[in-house]
């Protein structure tokens, strides 16, 4: 029986990975992606190429501690182990947490009901080079992270926020549902966590640069509302920078995967 007769399954994945070494999650032409390396290692152990569909599209330097994926392949590999045998194809900086078949209508981008990133800034005057690589060092002026909590209350609910959005998109709309806002502060790090239906190209990184600017009390709380509401996408100066973003999880109605897997595996650093 050769893998032509068996019957096309499709796989989910939950997977992390350290976004430094690539150009974000979508494989492209001429740079290195995390789709790509996955789609490489689907291919070397079925020996063809397979397509696989991520819930998003995390940008360049962007970490993921739970993203979620399929393909569709005819294969003996037992659905629960292609997390194992993906493991060992990757590079050291892509992990497969955990496999599962699913529903052949199951879809890792058009079922899901929420993605929700994390945002870590590292406030304190000396560098720290173990949390360099996840965090925004940002020392210039003191954070308030109450005055960003207020910031993002607003944004609860459906909006336009294509004052968020970078160029680029092919998106045809910026009409999302913001679900969860947060800003909590650990001692000198400020967790900034944002759970929405969808998110706009760079979306993440633009509204941090401007809640930072708010924090830092150098644009105002009625400032900030204005531009918004009135999409005012030419006064959103900055973005914050890459590393110090992470997809934290997706939700689905129904997800094979039990919940310690994906729900909440970013570390947050703390001091002793």
């Amino acid at each position: 029986m050769n893998n032509s007769t068996l019957e096309k399954t499709r796989i989910a994945l939950v997977i992390q990975y350290l976004g430094a070494n690539y150009h974000g999650w979508q494989r492209q032409p001429k740079y290195n992606s995390v789709q790509a390396e996955i789609e490489k290692a689907i291919a070397s152990v079925v020996d063809h190429p397979v397509i696989i569909h991520g819930a998003g599209r995390t940008d360049s330097g962007v970490h993921a501690a739970a993203q979620v994926a399929h393909f569709d392949v005819k294969s003996r590999v037992p659905p629960d182990r292609w997390s194992k045998i993906l493991n060992g194809c990757l590079p050291d900086d892509i992990v497969i947490r955990a496999s599962a078949q699913v529903a052949y209508n199951w879809h890792a981008c058009f079922g899901a009901s929420y993605r929700r990133y994390r945002y870590t800034i590292y406030t304190g005057k000396i560098p720290n080079l173990f949390l360099q690589p996840f965090t925004w060092h940002y020392y210039h002026h003191s954070l308030d992270e109450s005055l960003i909590q207020e910031a993002l209350n607003p944004l609860l609910g459906v909006h336009d926020l294509s004052a968020f959005r970078r160029a680029g998109s092919k998106r045809l709309h910026s009409i999302l549902e913001v679900q969860e806002v947060s800003c909590q502060r650990k001692e000198d790090l400020i967790h900034i966590e944002i759970q929405a239906s969808g998110f706009l190209y760079g979306m993440v990184r633009l509204l941090v640069g401007m809640l930072v600017e708010v924090g830092a009390k150098t644009r105002s709380l009625s400032e900030f509302h204005d531009i918004w509401r009135n999409h005012r996408r030419d006064l959103v100066k900055y973005s914050a920078p890459a590393k110090g973003l992470c997809l934290l999880r997706v939700g689905y109605p129904n997800f094979p995967i039990s919940e310690p897997i994906w729900f909440n595996t970013q570390p947050i650093f703390t001091f002793s």
